[in-house]
């Protein structure tokens, strides 16, 4: 005589499933501390060492090539790190996802990490051929177009992508409450401001991993003071 499997249950009380879910919020957090630190110090250390003004002759090249060398290795750690962010979040979210703003919140995460990358790469490009070539490179119109396009990128279309991501998520954390209301609202006023923004104003570009480090601290502190019944409760609503 044969007996039918126990089904597995619905409400997902393993104990493997249970510990996944409490370490999740913990591991978005730090995931996302993680992309702001190494994203703002990549940002200052580019913005003591490159002049604003894309234009520029590229002085910079020889007094400060290998402090951009440095700010320009921590952006792929950052890129890991904020993926790892995104993938925890919406681990996060489960069901509660809405599929039009988590596609939203996923595609401009993306596209702001793609073109940050990109950036990056025409900047890294740009010192690498000068380390060949210095003689021969500044001064010529490709020396300019590539810091131009670098510019250009960061401080215009990565900053969109930032503003649109920031407003995705800050829509789904009104609507499921996995973020605080007042990180959410604050969320929406900073992307109006990098929507808005010129591209010459100063420092624009910190303004996003602050934001993710404020909310990444956020998680971390209530899902260490909440206990364990709360976290699991709040992970699954």
């Amino acid at each position: 005589m044969s007996s039918h499997p126990t089904p597995p249950d619905p409400a997902g009380d393993h104990p493997d499933s249970i510990s996944a879910r409490l370490r999740a919020p913990r591991a978005a957090a730090i995931a996302g501390i993680v992309f702001s630190l190494l994203l703002i110090a990549s940002a200052v250390l580019l913005r003591l060492s490159v002049p604003a003004d894309p234009l520029e002759a590229g002085a910079w090249l020889q007094h400060h090539a290998g402090r951009v060398a440095l700010a320009l290795n921590l952006v792929p750690f950052a890129g890991i790190a904020f993926l790892w962010f995104i993938g925890v979040l919406r681990d996060r979210l489960g069901e509660r996802e809405d599929r039009f703003f988590a596609t939203v919140f996923f595609g401009s995460g993306l596209l702001f990490l793609a073109m940050l990358f990109v950036a990056a790469a025409m900047i890294g490009a740009i010192i690498i051929v000068f380390l060949a070539h210095p003689e021969r490179l500044l001064g010529t119109a490709s020396f300019t177009l590539a810091r131009a396009i670098a510019y250009e990128i960061m401080n215009i279309y990565a900053i969109r992508m930032a503003a649109v991501f920031m407003i995705a998520t800050s829509t789904l954390a009104l609507r499921t409450g996995f973020i605080a209301r007042r990180n959410a609202f604050l969320g929406y006023a900073l992307a109006l401001l990098l929507l808005l923004s010129s591209r010459y104003v100063e420092g624009i570009v910190v303004v996003f991993p602050l934001w993710v480090l404020l909310v990444s601290v956020q998680i971390l502190i209530s899902n260490l003071h909440a206990p364990p019944q709360a976290s699991d409760s709040t992970s699954q609503r």
